[in-house]
């Protein structure tokens, strides 16, 4: 999986499930203050990330990741460890 395929599916899906504007979603956007999440968001992000790539992640995952291209390669990491 490439990393653009995985920012394709990452993306399509924070703005369909978790109405993030498209704009703000750039490589060097802060993660955090971009998607304003709430601490059930963040539940509801790690189960969609798991149903999309078959990966468990948690919420202490999130507490080094600072931006968008950090959270893809992570994203890839992960399902390269698998």
């Amino acid at each position: 999986m490439t990393k653009q395929e995985v920012a394709d599916i990452i993306n399509g899906f924070l703005v369909d499930e978790f109405e993030v504007d498209a704009a703000s979603i750039t490589p060097d956007a802060p993660l955090k203050e971009t998607l304003d999440l709430d601490s059930l968001d963040y539940v509801d992000l790690v189960v969609v990330i798991e149903n999309n790539f078959g990966v468990k992640l948690t919420g202490d995952d999130f507490k080094s990741i600072n931006t968008f291209d950090e959270f893809y390669n992570f994203i890839i990491d992960k399902v390269s460890k698998k």
